[in-house]
């Protein structure tokens, strides 16, 4: 079972945040709080904060813009992953993504599904890789913030989580590149 090994150093990330919105701002962008509060009272770094319109190149050039930033380790998205016409995070997510990680969705369906029941389904959280950056794509209330964080990106962000996490792997993230 999953849990927490005290004896190994805590390793703060540097951590991105973009809600993705046609009507929210900075001083209403609860999701977006919601995450920033969790995230540097777990001890991480907060790199950047951005709200954008749901527009799927602009989102994508500012993941990408992320990716290339050596002071940003990880990115979390909240919002856009909806169903309706509007939500393209999930497409602009996919645009950037080198590789997807596939089970960050299923978990976090599992974990909506014994809070809200079949409603899980229309969530689209997805989660994947590009250029050793974490990308994290969360829909955008502050419950599913919560969630997202609490139950999946507090322990696999944590290098002391046990018996794996992201972070440990992060140094080969991009060992492709150093092929000869």
């Amino acid at each position: 079972m999953s849990r927490i090994d005290e004896s190994l150093p805590f390793i703060p990330l540097r951590i991105a945040v973009l809600t993705v919105s046609d009507t929210r701002g900075l001083e209403d962008d609860r999701s977006g709080d919601t995450l920033v509060q969790r995230l540097t009272d777990a001890g991480h770094v907060l790199a950047d904060r951005r709200i954008l319109p749901d527009e799927r190149e602009a989102i994508a050039a500012q993941l990408r813009a992320w990716c290339e930033d050596p002071q940003v380790d990880a990115v979390i998205t909240t919002g856009g992953t909806g169903l309706t016409g509007r939500d393209v995070t999930v497409e602009a997510h996919r645009d950037v993504y080198e590789k997807e990680i596939e089970a960050f969705g299923v978990i976090f369906a599992m974990i909506s599904f014994r809070k809200i029941g079949t409603s899980a389904v229309q969530s689209r959280a997805c989660a994947g890789v590009a250029r050793g950056t974490y990308l994290f794509a969360l829909p955008g209330s502050p419950g599913a913030c919560r969630d997202g964080w609490d139950e999946i990106l507090s322990l696999q962000l944590d290098y002391r989580h046990r018996p794996c996490n992201f972070v440990e792997i992060m140094p080969r993230l991009e060992e492709h590149l150093r092929r000869k």
